[in-house]
């Protein structure tokens, strides 16, 4: 997004010597250290549901709980504030250094890229997945076809193979992205439980409660499938919270395209937009007003979610909204695309330091 001009400069190149054999790329990274502008960092949002029930929208629409669930754990964990702030100074330094201008973002909003797209070296990301089955009756134990039909959306739309790709309108498809990262399942854990529902206080993520404790949180992705209730599509929890607790939620009716998914949210988006952040993208708008950002600069300026299938363009703080990016709350079958920035953020935390490093080779 467009809120402020990053001011970056790179610090002078301290000169070492080491035993080990570098390559002068890694020799530079290394020595380097870039300044990065953090005055526009954010943690808490607004209660976006609140607002949106007040419009008289609510539940009709995508109800997500990951910053509200986010909101929670600030208030609970002193420390979270700090890690995730340190997680997005590591993102934009990586960036502004790969970028190697002084100027990570080509002039747009803080923290990530696009007009410049950053080679990682880092190949093709594949994130090995634990999918937990939490069941009170049999349609909500859903079958392997339908958790082998989200893995094959999940791969379709992080390497823009999606078939609808080829609505994006002109406006955006320049900066339409491949993120270069895959799936693959590992394991299903299946567990029958007395709870009805879940809600979004992580109890899922525990045996003691009902739920399925989390397995291997730092090399595996965990995705616990159960009723959340509420009329609540998901949730996830960003990059520098707990291991014990890392990973998206998502409810049955909304995971997956076959079995029990339920139109609008019949096309796997929903955990689509739940992995998003898992991988350390906002929503969006910046759960905010004009003024609140995304970290990314090739998202354009927004200051609401939008709903439904709207028509093209949509405009909100005198700017195009890209309102069929994967972290926008419209319809599944009206979303179709992330973009560079996005790219950017999402696998810069694989990088050497980066808060997911470990899920590499």
């Amino acid at each position: 997004m467009k809120k402020t001009i990053l001011t970056l400069s790179a610090m002078a190149v301290v000169l070492y010597s080491c035993e080990k054999e570098q390559s002068p790329e890694s020799d530079v990274l290394a020595a380097q250290e870039v300044q990065v502008d953090m005055s526009d960092f954010f943690v808490y949002t607004d209660d976006v549901e609140s607002e949106t029930n007040s419009a008289g929208k609510g539940n009709a629409g995508k109800n997500c709980s990951t910053m509200k669930v986010l909101n929670q754990k600030l208030k609970s964990n002193p420390g979270l504030e700090q890690k995730m702030y340190n997680i997005e100074k590591h993102t934009r330094q990586y960036l502004a250094a790969k970028k190697g201008n002084g100027n990570g973002n080509g002039g747009g909003g803080n923290g990530g890229g696009g007009d410049t797209p950053v080679e990682d070296n880092l190949g093709t990301i594949t994130i090995p997945v634990i999918v937990h089955v939490l069941y009170n009756n049999a349609s909500q134990n859903i079958s392997d076809a339908q958790i082998a039909s989200q893995i094959a959306v999940l791969n379709d739309d992080f390497s823009a193979t999606n078939n609808d790709i080829n609505q994006v309108p002109s406006l955006f498809s320049p900066v339409v992205a491949d993120s270069d990262i895959q799936f693959t399942l590992d394991q299903v854990i299946r567990k029958q439980t007395s709870q009805t529902s879940f809600g979004t206080s992580d109890a899922i993520k525990f045996d003691a409660q009902g739920g399925s404790n989390v397995v291997t949180p730092s090399t595996h992705l965990n995705i616990w499938v159960g009723n959340i209730g509420g009329g609540i599509l998901g949730y996830a929890q960003f990059p520098g919270g707990s291991s014990s607790t890392d990973g998206v939620v998502v409810s049955p009716q909304y995971f997956g395209t076959t079995g029990t998914a339920t139109a609008p949210f019949d096309g796997g988006r929903t955990t689509t937009h739940e992995v998003g952040h898992w991988l350390n993208l906002r929503h969006i708008w910046g759960d905010g007003r004009c003024n609140r950002d995304d970290f990314v600069s090739d998202t354009p300026s927004s200051d609401r979610p939008n709903y439904g299938c709207p028509s093209f363009p949509t405009t909100h703080c005198r700017t195009t909204d890209m309102t069929m990016n994967y972290m926008d709350y419209v319809d599944d079958e009206c979303m179709y695309m992330f973009s560079n920035g996005q790219k950017e953020r999402m696998r810069a935390l694989f990088a050497a330091g980066g808060a997911r490093e470990a899920m590499l080779p």
